[in-house]
This record gives C-alpha cells, structure tokens and sequence, in this order.
C-alpha cells in the first residue's frame, strides 16, 4: 500500500495507509500502557516538527553548526520534516481517538476552515 502513494492519493486511501503505519508503531509500543503510548506519540509530533524548525533555521543561516556539521539544508528537508510531523499528528490523533480519529479530524478540519471558506464565497 505504500508504494502507491502519490499525488492522486485520495484523503480515504491516506488514512488507510497511516492506520497501518499506527498499528505497525502500536505494536511496537505494546509492552507500554496505552496513555503512555499517546504521550509518547503526541512528544514525536513536537520533535517533527522541532526538526523541521531546525531545517529552516539552518536553510536561512540561523544556525551556528550548519553544513560543517554535516548539516546541509533545503526545502525539500524542510518538507520532509513538515510531512513527518503531519504523520506523526494523524497517527497520535489515531492513539486518542481510536476509530473515531478520521471524523475527529474531519469535525476540527471543518471548524478551522470554516474562515477560509467564509473568505473564499465572497470573492465569487
């Protein structure tokens, strides 16, 4: 399933793939006690995206290491970063809401569109 990705991936098919992805990590973390496993899932989202603020800062000269360290940095690592942390929060949003995560997801998507769409109905 993971080989399939690609642009046409529809928002279905990718909560398909990430389901998999949470119980392949769920797994994993089965010795632990399941809000420990969410605490520790929600922590990977901050160190995603913690990462990808690294990346920026490092792509706009913000850092005192940088490619001397072995550091070499680019938008495309920015987004890889970006794309980790929106994996990491889809599958911690798994953890605290079971099967419930996809409508969860869907309710908090619509509430915090809810501006953009207002904006774009009154330029057409």
């Amino acid at each position: 399933m993971l080989d399939k990705i690609d642009d046409s991936t529809t928002l279905g098919e990718l909560w398909e793939v990430v389901e998999s992805l949470a119980s392949v990590c769920a797994s994993a973390g089965a010795h632990l006690p399941a809000e420990e496993l969410k605490a520790l899932q929600v922590g990977k989202v901050a160190e995603e995206a913690g990462e990808a603020q690294h990346a920026l800062h490092g792509l706009k000269g913000l850092t005192t290491c940088g490619e001397e360290c072995g550091e070499a940095h680019s938008w495309a690592g920015v987004c890889n970063d970006v794309t980790g942390a929106i994996l990491a929060s889809m599958i911690a949003l798994i953890y605290i809401k079971g099967p419930e995560a996809r409508a969860e997801f869907a309710k908090v998507m619509h509430r915090r569109t809810r501006r953009g769409r207002e904006a774009l109905a009154a330029h057409t």
